[in-house]
């Protein structure tokens, strides 16, 4: 393993994990608030998504993660050859495990948040790297719950992987969770715009 995208709005837990991926040598690849969160924790080694796709964060960080340089590192399959020549000719580096939760749209909605406040959170580029990573997870591991972090650094520091028996747990997660917030999307706007 040798990068990781890290995307958290919960950031419970998340300093210690990535202090334990530096350790390991584990390059971090992060968005904003993670980042910052990342770095004002000591942690020297990690790069802003913008460092790695060379554009940066638009629209008010409404979009950060939608580019080919992080999707294509996510959803690259590393022994099929078309894949591994598309990622040298646009100098497109594999991601190994991406880290992430979503803003809590929920939480604002049963705040009574007007239709403006639930629209600004929606997450669009969490649940489209979680669905590349879920999908690709035979490649790629996927956290979408804080609660797993240090089973998979036990994991990972024992036998030198993850295997594909928690690779296949973590994917159907991941897709439990996206699905999930989809669904609590859909509940709110369908009472406020029928």
């Amino acid at each position: 393993m040798k990068r990781v995208l890290i995307s958290v709005y919960d950031k419970i837990g998340i300093l210690s994990f990535a202090r334990e991926l530096s350790k390991l040598e584990i390059e971090i690849i992060a968005t904003g608030g993670t980042l910052k969160t990342l770095k004002d924790g000591g942690i020297r080694f990690v790069k802003h998504v913008s460092d790695v796709t060379e554009f940066p964060e638009i629209l008010e960080g409404r979009v950060k993660t939608e580019h080919p340089k992080l999707i294509g590192g996510i959803l690259a399959i590393r022994d099929k050859k078309e894949h591994v020549k598309d990622l040298a000719r646009f100098g497109i580096e594999p991601i190994d495990m991406v880290v992430c939760n979503l803003y809590p749209f929920e939480r604002v909605t049963d705040q009574g948040a007007d239709l403006k406040t639930a629209l600004e959170n929606i997450d669009i580029g969490g649940p489209n790297m979680i669905r590349a990573a879920a999908k690709n997870f035979e490649n790629v591991v996927i956290i979408v719950n804080p609660s797993r972090y240090k089973q998979i650094l036990r994991e990972y520091q024992k036998n030198g992987c993850i295997s594909a028996e928690t690779r296949r747990i973590l994917a159907v997660e991941a897709f439990k969770e996206t699905s999930r917030y989809e669904f609590a999307i859909y509940k709110f706007l369908e009472k406020i715009l029928s």
